[in-house]
């Protein structure tokens, strides 16, 4: 079978409203311009992963199993949104946690693409053809070390600023709808130029 192009969504401050540390499914909104993001992106049948980070586990603020009704209700905002949650793939990792399960370098926590790799294996998706959306240069590095294109939305969620090569989007936009809608121009060029 041949391998799909995805669009790999970061959870907090690109998706959805940036509430550290949340697991309570009623507190979970929409970013600007998301909803339409997703409606936008469906359209074009592309799948759509989130990968996301959950130090929260490691640092003892709340269990994996708190996760379970966060997809849930995840996947149901992509539903009211007109498009489908292919996966979520989460992080529980974090070097300087306190549960001793957890508090490990790992491959998976972003800036690595571990769950980039993960989710393209088991969803038969071409890495070379995807994008990483996200709102700090950590999804941008994690994107591009699993060989996707990224784009930074220029929110004010990223701080540092440690620009390397890895960290250096290929596109910036102002909310997750102007992400996608740039994207889905590039898709189209890429299978212009394909064509020609």
């Amino acid at each position: 079978m041949a391998l799909r192009p995805a669009v790999f969504l970061d959870k907090d401050g690109t998706v959805l409203v940036d509430e550290p540390y949340n697991v309570d499914p009623d507190r979970m909104s929409y970013a600007p311009g998301a909803a339409q993001a997703l409606s936008c992106l469906a359209a074009a049948h592309l799948p759509l992963v989130v990968i996301s980070n959950q130090a929260g586990i490691a640092r003892g603020y709340f269990s994996p199993d708190a996760l379970i009704p966060v997809k849930h209700r995840l996947a149901e905002m992509f539903r009211a949104a007109g498009a489908r949650l292919d996966g979520f793939y989460w992080c529980p990792h974090d070097p300087t946690g306190i549960s001793p399960d957890y508090a490990i370098e790992c491959e998976c926590r972003k800036p690595q693409p571990g769950l980039l790799l993960r989710a393209a294996r088991e969803l038969g998706l071409d890495l070379q053809a995807s994008w990483f959306i996200g709102d700090i240069l950590d999804d941008v590095q994690a994107g591009h070390l699993a060989g996707c294109r990224s784009v930074l939305l220029d929110v004010g969620h990223e701080t540092e600023w440690r620009m390397t090569p890895e960290r250096e989007p290929d596109r910036c936009a102002a909310d997750l709808y102007e992400a996608a809608r740039l994207v889905l121009n590039a898709m189209t060029n890429d299978a212009a130029a394909r064509g020609s």
